[in-house]
């Protein structure tokens, strides 16, 4: 089980990784600046295996992989959110992050206590005693996960360390 950290719509990636930091590509140095913005003691707060919840439009604005990078190297378990903004989404995905959503999102609040079941594809909140369905995860995006990321699971399907 983990804490749910609520977020509100339209969080975009200079939010959850503030352009200021974008100097560097090191997972985790960009971890330490996690979400700074809009709560400056998020990172002292969050706790690996915890999840973000927030609204609609989650990921909105640039295509900066560095924003999905810097929450999976918090330790940040996944993100759930009403919507996604699409370049966020195929990121977090080629990242190794995993992402839910839930039209439902908005019925977590601030420190609920929540787990992910995968396999039914719901959310279950149990500081409320709720559970709330999660769109299907396509099963290539689950293996893209699984692998750590897109360039994890070419060089487990080639045999060959990819790098840029």
């Amino acid at each position: 089980m983990a804490t749910a950290w609520r977020f509100g719509d339209n969080i975009d990636t200079d939010l959850i990784i503030a352009a200021r930091y974008l100097s560097t590509s090191e997972p985790k140095e960009l971890a330490k600046h996690l979400m700074e913005d809009a709560d400056a003691d998020f990172t002292r707060k969050a706790k690996a295996g915890d999840y973000i919840v927030a609204g609609e439009n989650f990921g909105c604005g640039s295509s900066r992989e560095h924003a999905p990078v810097a929450i999976k190297a918090h330790g940040i378990s996944g993100v759930i959110a009403k919507s996604f903004a699409r370049i966020f989404y195929r990121n977090a995905f080629n990242t190794g992050l995993f992402i839910y959503e839930v039209a439902d999102a908005d019925k977590i609040g601030e420190g609920d206590t929540i787990e992910i079941d995968n396999p039914n594809g719901v959310v279950i909140n149990h500081t409320k005693n709720e559970r709330y369905a999660f769109k299907p995860i396509p099963p290539f995006m689950q293996e893209l996960v699984n692998a750590g990321g897109l360039m994890e699971y070419a060089t487990n399907m080639t045999g060959v360390t990819l790098s840029f």
